[in-house]
């Protein structure tokens, strides 16, 4: 099947080659010249593991190109809408800006019979006002969410764990809805969920996730509060409480919070847009949901300063991590590089190291040191602060190795990823989030 991708960041670069990779005729259109440059010539933008080799291998096949010319898109069966709907500068609001842009760019090149489906993440409701002017060339508006983990995004657009298709019933919905059937034939095929719903409900089932998500990353993060003035260990409470199926053990690792371009936003967003519904009191949890989620950041921050007998001036810190998780390079409102932040704020000299992560940070924060090897991180540091859990940190790092190179021995696990205590066998002073 011929199909469009309209915006290749993130979400649409993955998609494109992921419908490629599956054997579908893609092109993807971004206003960004240097991007679809970039990524013509197959070279991925952005650190996911498996991109590199779908986009390679769609380039070389011929399935997948890219475009700045919205009008290479006239002609695809379906058209997905994949823009960035950031947080409003002047509010915690979605901005939908880019998608709103992207529709009114695509309609002229739109045919009787097309589908637009959008995957980008919006507040319930948009569907609705976008419909008109595409339902005006004869074409059809479904929804269609993404379910992304970055670092997975490949499998996870390859191979999901459910598909959600919102239409408006009738004919021309149950059209629209097969075809997606058919646009997503593999994991159909092999007994995917495929669940068809009405827009609205379509539009909610994204947010809605990524809130309960956000809410079970808080939730442990609260209990770690309590540990941390009553002895208990967070970790071993998570474990006991992980064990009922009705709860589960995901999402209870306690730390300092989640980060990134979805959740903070996603669920600030839904907050605005319930307030605008009349309803801001059925998600007001979500405030101190977030609020929570800011203030751990805040307790690893203490728990260096006070490792260091109350000041951290001119202490050489290394902090472990600048991607706000493993397995990408996104720094997107990462608590890792906050952390960072903050301690060079306090007048740290602070040494930032990550696999990948590092030219994105220090065009962000060119205020901090940067290097992309450990060890010289490690180097004289007065203390170790572990922000992001690669494995390089959590497995690999043996901390005999890092006591020969650190002049300190406080090590604050931001992620309560270390096996604490075989650095305290080592001689370091160990400091968790939550844990005795």
């Amino acid at each position: 099947m011929r199909l469009s991708v309209i915006g290749c960041g993130y979400l649409g670069a993955v998609h494109a080659a992921a419908m490629a990779s599956i054997g579908h005729d893609v092109v993807g259109i971004d206003v960004d010249a240097r991007k679809v440059d970039s990524l013509s010539r197959g070279i991925a933008p952005f650190f996911e593991p498996g991109l590199q080799d779908i986009l390679t291998a769609g380039i070389e096949s011929g399935r997948l190109r890219f475009s700045t010319d919205m009008a290479d898109a006239e002609g695809a069966k379906v058209h997905f809408i994949g823009v960035g709907t950031p947080q409003q500068k002047d509010g915690y609001a979605a901005d939908l800006t880019y998608v709103n842009a992207a529709v009114e760019s695509l309609v002229p090149f739109l045919s009787r019979g097309d589908i637009v489906a959008g995957k980008s993440t919006v507040p319930v409701g948009t569907a609705a006002d976008l419909a008109p002017g595409i339902e005006a060339k004869g074409a059809t508006l479904v929804w269609n969410p993404e379910f992304l983990r970055e670092g997975w995004a490949v499998q996870d657009t390859i191979d999901p764990d459910r598909l959600v298709v919102g239409v408006v019933p009738g004919a021309d919905g149950d059209r629209a809805a097969q075809v997606l059937r058919e646009v997503y034939h593999p994991a159909v095929a092999k007994g995917t969920p495929f669940l068809v719903t009405d827009r609205a409900t379509a539009e909610l089932v994204k947010v809605a996730a990524n809130a309960f998500l956000a809410t079970k990353i808080s939730f442990i993060n609260a209990m770690a509060e309590i540990a941390e003035v009553t002895g208990a260990d967070v970790t071993q409470l998570a474990d006991a409480i992980g064990h009922d199926a009705r709860i589960g053990r995901r999402f209870l690792g306690a730390g300092i919070g989640f980060g990134g371009g979805c959740l903070p936003k996603d669920i600030r967003a839904f907050s605005a847009r319930a307030e605008e519904l009349g309803r801001g009191e059925s998600v007001g949890f979500l405030r101190e949901v977030d609020a929570i989620n800011l203030r751990r950041r805040h307790r690893a921050v203490e728990l260096v300063v006070e490792g260091l007998g109350g000041a951290v001036f001119n202490k050489r810190i290394a902090v472990l991590g600048a991607a706000f998780k493993p397995h990408s390079d996104d720094i997107r409102d990462s608590p890792a590089l906050d952390v960072a932040v903050r301690l060079h704020g306090l007048g740290a000299q602070v040494i930032v190291t990550d696999p990948e992560a590092v030219e994105n940070a220090r065009r962000v924060h060119p205020q901090l040191t940067y290097t992309a090897d450990r060890d010289e991180a490690l180097r004289g540091a007065d203390a170790v602060v572990v922000v992001t859990e690669w494995d390089e940190y959590r497995r690999q790092l043996d901390p005999a190795h890092a006591a020969g190179l650190a002049t300190g021995r406080l090590v604050v696990d931001g992620r309560n990823c270390l096996d604490a205590e075989a650095w305290r066998a080592a001689g370091w002073t160990y400091a968790g989030m939550g844990r005795p």
